[in-house]
């Protein structure tokens, strides 16, 4: 679900809209841990599972990055922290 947002990026009550896609990408870079950050309402809406051992980001497994979530992957700075951008590069 999408909406439109007012100038301190708060939703605006009635713009709520669907965009049907087949493929997403959510390229936010370094937001904080997952669960606490803003990627914390995503992760919970969809059941996504947190590792605890990496400073609470989105676990996936390090083969073809993989979340609990079908079809759902995770790579960059949200599966491995605050990382140099190599990093997200090699990971796709």
């Amino acid at each position: 679900k999408c909406c439109e947002v007012d100038e301190k990026r708060k939703p605006i009550a009635g713009t709520e809209f669907v965009i049907r896609a087949d493929l997403a990408f959510i390229a936010i870079g370094f937001a904080g841990p997952a669960a606490v950050g803003p990627v914390s309402e995503l992760a919970g809406q969809m059941k996504i599972a947190i590792d605890s051992r990496r400073s609470n980001n989105v676990e996936a497994n390090d083969r073809d990055y993989k979340t609990s979530v079908e079809k759902l992957y995770a790579a960059g700075d949200v599966r491995r922290g605050q990382s140099l951008v190599v990093w997200a590069i090699r990971e796709g």
